[in-house]
């Protein structure tokens, strides 16, 4: 388990270097304003233990499965709320594209037609950044009474409900609870 410290360092490393074989101890200790490449030494063996960088042909490697946004293997409904799980499909990287690299973000599979006029469709990967707020008008997946769901998050005068982009579905409106899990950022689609 890394320190946070070392995550911080990690993070860095990434977002500096990306996916690239990693420079020398010195450059790297240049880079991030150590006096000395010892502490780069440092870091690296607790981040080669965690198994977050590994060495080939005498370089150091970033982790690839690290980078990207994850995809969940449950889909979000696009219709009615449902129950959702949180099984882990695989990492996709679309860091070049959509510049993300972050673990607050991730990808859903959408299921339905209820955002059909926004242009989201079943079978759509939703990109998703992790937060509990929302704006009027935001796109997001929301816990509303007993399930998740992909609507347009709705506040006007203190009143809060989901509004999908379906003229053949209602509005949603919590009846006991309504929790933002996120706002969709994009949406990836594959013909």
């Amino acid at each position: 388990m890394l320190t946070e410290k070392q995550k911080i360092f990690f993070e860095k490393l990434k977002e500096s270097y990306g996916k690239e074989a990693l420079p020398s101890f010195d450059i790297i200790a240049k880079d991030f304003g150590f006096k000395h490449k010892n502490s780069v030494w440092q870091y690296f063996n607790k981040l080669k233990e965690e198994e977050l960088i590994y060495e080939r042909n005498n370089r150091f490697y970033i982790n690839k499965d690290l980078f990207g946004a994850v995809l969940f293997s449950s889909v979000v409904k696009a219709g009615f709320a449902s129950v959702a799980d949180d099984s882990i499909e695989k990492r996709l990287s679309l860091d070049e594209s959509f510049n993300i690299n972050s673990p607050s973000t991730f990808l859903f599979t959408v299921s339905g037609d209820s955002m059909i006029e926004l242009g989201i469709y079943e079978g759509d990967k939703v990109i998703v950044q992790k937060t509990n707020t929302a704006k009027d008008g935001d796109i997001v997946i929301a816990y509303i009474d007993d399930g998740y769901t992909l609507k347009t998050y709705r506040n006007k005068q203190g009143k809060v409900w989901l509004e999908p982009a379906n003229s053949n579905y209602p509005n949603l409106y919590p009846k006991e609870q309504l929790i933002i899990f996120g706002v969709a950022q994009g949406i990836v689609r594959k013909f």
